[in-house]
């Protein structure tokens, strides 16, 4: 019985590691966007041949996505992306839509 009480102060504690968000930013190259590399027009052709996508915050902040298909139609657009976050992971899309 201790060890289920433990198991579920455990679960509860880690649930808000993996909260619902958004995240604003463009659509880029993962590799490019590590090596600080921001060419909209080379993410457009990277990404649409293959490349991971990745959102870059206008801080420089560079999110990776779980589900990369939904983002493939976005390369090289400003976008907001709002699903589960998990520290610079978005591990699940709920909807991406246009920024301005």
């Amino acid at each position: 019985m201790k060890r289920l009480i433990t198991l579920l102060a455990l679960a509860m504690l880690a649930a808000p590691l993996c909260l619902a968000g958004s995240v604003t930013g463009h659509v880029l190259d993962l590799d490019c966007a590590k090596a600080g590399h921001v060419d909209l027009a080379c993410a457009v052709n990277c990404i649409k041949n293959g490349a991971t996508a990745a959102v870059v915050t206008a801080d420089g902040k560079i999110y990776e996505v779980a589900e990369q298909a939904k983002l493939v139609e976005h390369a090289g657009t400003k976008v907001t992306v709002t699903g589960n976050i998990e520290g610079m992971r978005i591990t699940s899309v709920e909807k991406v839509e246009k920024a301005s």
